[in-house]
């Protein structure tokens, strides 16, 4: 039992890391297209925090980070039919 624990925590966690990702780079992305170039240290923490988590859920086992992964794709998922409806 408690070996399910991890990944399903690392499924959650990494959707909320997927949602928010994939959330911040569409006002990243426009600010960018603007010229401000004060974006590019927002976008290079947004790539270090994600790589981060996956690195910590890296540590928990092969079974935790796919789990992780496939919450960051789900996160993914949720932001795109969020975007697509507007």
């Amino acid at each position: 039992m408690t070996d399910l624990l991890l990944p399903l925590a690392a499924l959650g966690a990494g959707t909320l890391a997927g949602a928010l990702h994939f959330a911040t780079l569409r006002r990243l992305s426009d600010r960018l297209l603007r010229g401000d170039l004060g974006a590019i240290p927002l976008q290079l923490l947004r790539l270090a925090l994600l790589a981060a988590f996956l690195v910590l859920c890296s540590r928990g086992g092969a079974t935790t980070l796919l789990a992780a992964a496939a919450g960051i794709l789900g996160g993914r998922a949720l932001i795109l039919r969020r975007e697509r409806a507007k």
